[in-house]
């Protein structure tokens, strides 16, 4: 197996500057730096990690604890957080918490044990064993997607957080139903303690109180962020004696929930309930109808998050941020609206449909609520 001083007899240089380049501690010329990844080629050499690790105190890997990996959206952020800590030269290590408050501290503590250099973690909803072994151990840490409420003694965050806007998309959602003439909106919400469920709900009724309309405590429901729970919210909801015309789903695992439970009762969207979704993925265009939508990041968040980490890794005193990226309003037909060829939706019950136009591009500037309301819809 070839070593370093091979590499470094190969490119006629001293074995300092090997190590300069392969790990990038200081400034080569760049025929210089050929020579030596040349050398490098030619010979097959690897890099001993184990033995880098224990010279640098770095192991060059990243811990990332998320659950319901299986989630479309959950599954973008890995893949963003695996793309740019392999473009940084970081292996990633994976734990699945369960959003379970003791298992969640347990799968941290057996990444820390692997001596990663540092963690990007979605905490539960009860994260205080989670930030408690974090700062004792002053482990360099990013929480993803879902924020925490742990100021420091300056009054700024403890730790470094990134995650998508959340109430101004699901206030767009709101509003946009409102304009369609709907009166009764229903929001089937996440679990109770996540900052995303609040900040959901927070825009839920921003929604409502821009389109002038009165919040109704009966029409939040809690589907807890899962496929089951939502179908049992969703079910709840229907039962009502004046049932929403109009729904607003959490996430996507809620979404699925949503539907079975609208199907379970023979109520078609969106000609018996209009359905708007926070959370788009890759099978939401290949529904009949096609849902409308809020597209978070996925990529960038796990992309940024890494960034954000190795920039703590860099520099540890650095004071802590949390960064927030926009989401995309994704305009399609299950709100009620034509499809982009200006075609309504089917509509078999012979219900009049909205007159209302999506913006060709996508985009929701053009938002029917600007023209002024339309006729409620109601559920028969």
């Amino acid at each position: 197996m070839a070593t370093m001083a091979d590499v470094a007899r190969s490119a006629g240089v001293s074995v300092a500057t090997v190590s300069h380049v392969l790990n990038d501690t200081r400034p080569v010329l760049p025929r210089t730096r050929q020579a030596v990844l040349d050398a490098v080629e030619e010979l097959g050499y690897t890099t001993n990690t184990l033995a880098r690790s224990l010279v640098t105190a770095r192991t060059r890997s990243v811990g990332l604890a998320v659950s319901a990996i299986s989630n479309p959206y959950f599954t973008e952020i890995l893949q963003g957080v695996e793309a740019a800590a392999l473009e940084a030269g970081y292996s990633l290590l994976i734990a699945d918490p369960h959003d379970d408050p003791e298992h969640e501290r347990k799968v941290v503590q057996l990444l820390h044990e692997r001596r990663v250099d540092g963690m990007i973690v979605a905490p539960s909803a009860q994260p205080r064993g989670l930030l408690a072994y974090l700062s004792r151990h002053r482990v360099p840490a990013v929480l993803l997607d879902r924020l925490v409420d742990a100021p420091d003694t300056e009054g700024g965050p403890r730790f470094d957080q990134v995650c998508a806007d959340n109430a101004e998309p699901m206030s767009r959602l709101v509003t946009h139903l409102a304009g369609l003439g709907h009166r009764r909106i229903g929001l089937v919400a996440g679990l109770p303690g996540l900052s995303t469920t609040s900040e959901r709900i927070m825009g839920y009724r921003s929604g409502l109180a821009l389109a002038g309309l009165p919040y109704d405590e009966r029409l939040l429901v809690h589907g807890d962020s899962e496929s089951a729970g939502a179908e049992r919210a969703t079910a709840a909801l229907l039962s009502l004696g004046a049932p929403p015309t109009a729904l607003v789903t959490g996430n996507n695992a809620m979404t699925i929930g949503a539907l079975r439970a609208l199907r379970a009762h023979g109520v078609r969207v969106p000609d018996d309930m209009a359905l708007g979704c926070f959370d788009d993925f890759a099978w939401a265009d290949l529904f009949s109808p096609r849902l409308t939508a809020v597209a978070q990041p996925g990529r960038d968040i796990g992309a940024r998050a890494v960034r954000v980490l190795l920039e703590r890794l860099d520099e540890p005193d650095r004071p802590a941020r949390t960064v927030r990226l926009p989401c995309t309003f994704v305009h399609r037909t299950s709100c009620g609206c034509p499809d982009a060829s200006g075609k309504p939706p089917a509509n078999p019950s012979g219900t009049p449909p909205v007159d209302s136009s999506p913006d060709p591009s996508g985009d929701a500037s053009s938002d029917p609520s600007e023209k002024g309301p339309r006729r409620d819809r109601r559920r028969r």
